[in-house]
């Protein structure tokens, strides 16, 4: 029988988590309560209390920092606390889907743990912010969020309604994600590929995209533009994807230097948890994004700027700023377990970045290029080819060296 995971702040809104839980008990579906409240004691008994979730974070100094009952600082915590609690119960097995109901705190709390199981996994939070912006709580990710319309405040002619529509929908939700899961799989359904694009690397993608089809796959494509390598990395994460084509690892330049397009200091993570062949080129880690020119922090006057359009200016990396990144990226790749090979296009890492283009500058490619051959491992291949990266010779070599990276670990 799949168990549900009701999780919520109880000692402000536990009768309300209570009724969601008959709700899916009644359907037929085993709930697991779950306490993330700091400030006063549950008003219902939960199956795994606000400590047991606290100390999941694994903060020594956890106790005191609830003790000074701070109540943004208590969310915080708690919200990462939460994160691994279900991360763990998700992994061994243990829920089949997740359910909350909040207002701003218990939003935060809920959905960060939501964050934190694949793409896939059944997660519905019904919130008294679901009709706003909605983007910080549910990020990357396939949360639902459900308008509460009345506060989450009590069982009333409204919230019944919205309540019940709401364990029936996890519960729905449940059972389509176990019958997908049970299932065997279709002899027609292809593999798996996950790809990063940007502009400026387009051609290569989609002629290296074009071979991997031809191949068996299905290539999913994601723009560098930090939300879309937000989305590819929870795709990597599922579990659903067999091969990673990261040619455009631009948003850590972003990241680095503080443009506007980083996709957070995890990019390139989750391949490596995942366990899954790759290769990583450096696409466009020639620039970093802004928006118009008065956008721009004041420091960095003087630097070389293109303007792409008007809503859009790309800003040169330094060879200071492409050692670092070298650096990072070596550090992320050498965490890869399965089949993985870096390609250095040498003439051109975008297009703007070719002879005659206005972010030509060897310099900076060749302090990018070093560092990477010196900080990966010995064991990764590290292939360079004499050509820009949208010639058609360099998409063809990163889509083959993807697919015999497969070939060996399969």
């Amino acid at each position: 029988m799949p168990t549900i995971a009701v999780l919520g702040t109880f000692d402000t809104k536990g009768p309300e988590h209570a009724f969601i839980a008959a709700a899916i008990r009644a359907a037929g579906h085993t709930p697991l309560l779950i306490d993330v409240a700091t400030l006063s004691a549950p008003a219902i008994t939960p199956d795994i209390t606000a400590d047991t979730v606290a100390r999941a974070a694994g903060e020594p100094d956890y106790a005191a920092l609830l003790a000074r009952r701070d109540r943004g600082e208590c969310v915080t915590f708690m919200g990462r606390a939460a994160a691994k609690l279900v991360a763990s119960l998700q992994a061994a097995g243990r829920i089949h889907g997740i359910i909350s109901l909040g207002g701003g705190g218990g939003t935060a709390i809920a959905t960060a743990a939501m964050r934190a199981v694949p793409i896939g996994f059944p997660k519905l939070m019904v919130s008294t912010l679901a009709s706003g912006q909605t983007a910080p709580y549910v990020g990357s990710t396939d949360i639902t969020m459900m308008p509460a319309i009345v506060d989450v405040s009590g069982i009333n002619r409204v919230s019944r309604a919205i309540f019940e529509n709401a364990a029936g929908a996890i519960c729905g939700m449940v059972a389509a994600f176990e019958a997908r899961r049970i299932a065997p799989v279709s002899a027609a359904e292809k593999p798996l590929i996950v790809a990063s694009m940007f502009g400026n690397t387009t051609a290569c993608v989609t002629e290296a995209k074009r071979i991997l089809e031809a191949a068996g796959y299905e290539v999913l494509v994601f723009a560098a533009t930090g939300n879309g390598g937000r989305a590819m990395e929870s795709l990597i994460a599922s579990g659903l994807v067999a091969g990673v084509l990261d040619i455009t690892t631009t948003e850590w330049a972003d990241e680095l230097v503080g443009g506007v397009l980083t996709a957070g200091p995890e990019r390139l993570d989750a391949t490596a948890k995942a366990k899954i062949p790759a290769i990583v080129a450096p696409g466009c880690l020639d620039m970093v994004n802004f928006g118009e020119p008065s956008s721009i922090p004041p420091r960095f006057a003087g630097r070389t700027f293109y303007q792409h359009n008007p809503q859009v200016t790309l800003m040169r990396t330094t060879p200071a700023e492409c050692t670092e990144l070298g650096r990072i990226l070596a550090e992320k790749i050498n965490r890869y377990t399965a089949p993985v090979t870096v390609l250095l296009p040498l003439r051109a890492i975008s297009i703007i970045s070719a002879p005659g283009q206005p972010f030509h500058s060897p310099e900076a490619d060749a302090a990018l290029f070093t560092s990477l051959r010196t900080h990966l491992r010995a064991d990764i291949p590290v292939i360079e080819h004499d050509v820009a990266i949208n010639d058609p010779f360099f998409a063809r070599a990163c889509a083959e060296a993807l697919l015999d990276g497969i070939r060996n670990f399969s």
